[in-house]
């Protein structure tokens, strides 16, 4: 077993097996015993429950009967199709659903060689950012001898039935189950990145170009290996699980299991007349209970479709829960999908190769504000930046960036009636391209993205930053709250993600023989106007080159501009306060860059902090003969090294 995988309470697979294979005995867990505090938290059963194993209930008991499938899935008496239609994409994927059954035929009953069965099996879960291995025993709860939650079309098959268990296990009962969302379950099942989109919000259903856009981003995510679900909430008039006219349920979880573009025409010999529909198909966890509209099994529509495009498509025309349907058709009927994406981060792939880094962190109290790390949203401006805060860079002229915000699963906390998610989000903002210590006051920094706040498990965010540095601050919507949390960062090309943890420089014995900080100045360089020319077409390729004691910062060039915006951010911790700082502006050339003129910047606490534009001089002093050129800058000091 890979050492990168944790094992829950700290159980033993093949220990565990060997013990029982020894003593001739099938395994009980302990952990999850065989009664009614592994069933309910909150009630009792309305029946007697029967704890019974696979051998039982059949003669022939299989894992995995004819391999697996996303058909072999049905929902018991539990409120969970949230986790059955999450376990029928996670069937559609080998490479995915392996990892979460691994060594899945050293699993599987041998009838061979009976006294190696011990009645136990292990499954693994993505569980708040490492792989967790649970062991569960093969004892299934039953009523009339048959099995009362998540169950196979397949009576000698219990690789779904199994798998539920070990996922109670981890949520501490089957009733804490009851209610929930498949995204989640397929990020536990995968590690995926999970995208939530409100489709009427969205507008979807009336904006074809909208629709056409996220029709092509989810065949792409299908492609790929990703995960998708749908489900329809329930409005003023409806409730769960009543049935739509057109055969849908309102508060169920339907996984995706196939999108395509439906060719309707004839080959012919030198060409293809065609016309082509965008079509999804989708499957109901109850294995029954199917749309009735356009494209439904039996409707008219499929007698315009080829024998051989039906045969690709695998069409069957049986009650079986799976049915197709027009990508506008599902527009206009849902209101809700989870996207579930699994990002790519080998190098070895034809498809795009994700930099990926993760952090994990939390929320925290404490009475003292600069060791606070639970401030709230951005509307508690007092102690938004008392949250923990985590600084990247875009190294590119611009990157798409996507941010998962993930907190802890609170289904454990059920028992203790705190099992709801709390409201998350998190902030984004464009800093000093120098920072290395936290942020403690809004100045010049440009909110460039915000999440939504909401009460889900994980908030996901899909942004294009241009070139900088940048913090990203997550946050509970509500300060105060203690929880942990997982960050995870992929960008194009790798972006130092780290967390931000002192406030300022740290105080060493060097700092007695070299000095200690005495001010800490910001500066925002806005533009440069009217630079002397530098070519023949009348241009310039003009950058900022900021100076402050024996550091310097150096802006993106801009290119053939006498009038460059630049809008570049730097903050320098300053021994000499009574050296100044020293801002010049540079012409970019393939051999010698060419210098254009400066600016000094006493930068003191008393100076004006507006704006202000200054003209460009020579090299010397204050008094150095003016240059063609201005710049404006915004410049802020203090003596106080954690104001900024």
């Amino acid at each position: 077993m890979s050492s990168s995988v944790q094992l829950f309470r700290d159980q033993k697979y093949q220990e565990l097996k060997g013990q029982c294979i020894d003593q001739r005995r099938l395994f009980e867990d302990p952990e999850f015993p065989a009664s009614d505090e592994s069933l309910f938290y909150m009630r009792a059963p309305p029946r007697k429950v029967e704890w019974k194993r696979p051998k039982e209930l059949c003669e022939d008991p299989h894992l995995f009967v004819n391999g697996i499938s996303s058909h072999d899935l049905h929902q018991g008496t539990l409120g969970n199709c949230w986790f059955v239609a999450a376990c029928s994409c996670l069937a559609l994927q080998e490479t995915l659903w392996q990892k979460v059954i691994p060594d899945f035929k050293e699993q599987e009953w041998d009838p061979k060689k009976p006294e190696k069965y011990a009645g136990i099996f292990r499954f693994r879960f993505w569980c708040f950012g490492e792989w967790t291995e649970v062991v569960v025993d093969d004892l299934l709860p039953t009523m009339d001898g048959k099995l009362i939650y998540c169950h196979s079309n397949v009576k000698n098959e219990f690789w779904s039935a199994l798998l539920e268990k070990a996922y109670a296990k981890l949520a501490g009962s089957y009733e804490a189950l009851d209610g929930g969302s498949a995204a989640d379950a397929i990020v536990d099942f995968t590690g995926a990145v999970a995208e939530s989109i409100d489709l009427i919000q969205g507008r979807y259903k009336e904006i074809i170009s909208e629709q056409m856009k996220l029709f092509e981003d989810l065949l792409k995510v299908h492609e790929r290996g990703g995960l998708i679900s749908c489900s329809i909430t329930a409005s003023s008039g409806s409730a769960n699980e009543m049935e739509t006219k057109m055969g849908l349920i309102i508060g169920h979880a339907y996984s995706v299991t196939a999108i395509q573009k439906l060719r309707l025409g004839e080959r012919l010999i030198l060409s293809f007349k065609a016309e082509k529909l965008f079509m999804i198909r989708l499957r109901n966890p109850w294995g029954k209970r199917e749309w009735n509209g356009a494209w439904s099994d039996n409707s008219e529509e499929w007698k315009k479709v080829s024998n051989s495009e039906r045969k690709r498509l695998g069409l069957t025309v049986e009650n079986d829960g799976e049915f197709w349907m027009t990508f506008e058709d599902w527009c206009k009927n849902f209101t809700d999908v989870d996207i579930c994406r699994i990002v790519n981060t080998s190098y070895f792939s034809v498809h795009k190769t994700w930099e990926k880094k993760m952090m994990r962190g939390a929320w925290t109290k404490n009475s003292e504000p600069l060791l606070n790390r639970s401030g709230g949203c951005f509307d508690n401006r007092e102690t938004f930046l008392q949250n923990p805060q985590y600084i990247f860079d875009v190294k590119k002229t611009e990157d798409k960036v996507l941010v998962s915000l993930q907190q802890e699963d609170r289904r454990r906390y059920k028992k203790e009636g705190k099992g709801e998610s709390i409201p998350i989000g998190f902030e984004i903002l464009k800093v000093e391209d120098n920072r290395s210590y936290r942020l403690h006051k809004l100045t010049v920094q440009e909110r460039v993205a915000t999440s939504m706040y909401i009460n889900t498990r994980t908030v996901f965010l899909k942004r294009v930053l241009k070139q900088g540095r940048y913090v990203l601050i997550p946050t509970t919507y509500h300060p105060g709250i203690v929880t942990k949390f997982v960050l995870r960062l992929f960008t194009d090309v790798p972006s130092k993600l780290r967390e931000l943890k002192a406030d300022k420089p740290e105080m060493t014995c060097w700092s007695l023989l070299c000095g200690y900080p005495r001010r800490v100045t910001q500066i925002k360089i806005h533009s440069a106007e009217d630079l002397q020319k530098q070519d023949r077409s009348g241009g310039a390729d003009p950058y900022v080159l900021i100076k402050c004691e024996n550091q310097q910062v150096r802006s993106a060039i801009q290119q053939d501009t006498t009038s460059a915006v630049f809008d570049t951010q730097v903050i320098f911790y300053r021994k000499n306060i009574d050296s100044p700082i020293v801002v010049q502006v540079w012409n970019s050339n393939v051999l010698c860059d060419q210098f254009l003129g400066q600016a000094l910047l006493a930068a003191s606490p008393g100076d004006p902090r507006e704006q202000q534009t200054l003209q460009l001089r020579g090299r010397g002093s204050q008094e150095a003969a003016e240059v063609p050129g201005r710049i404006t800058v915004k410049v802020f000091s203090s003596d106080d090294l954690v104001e900024l």
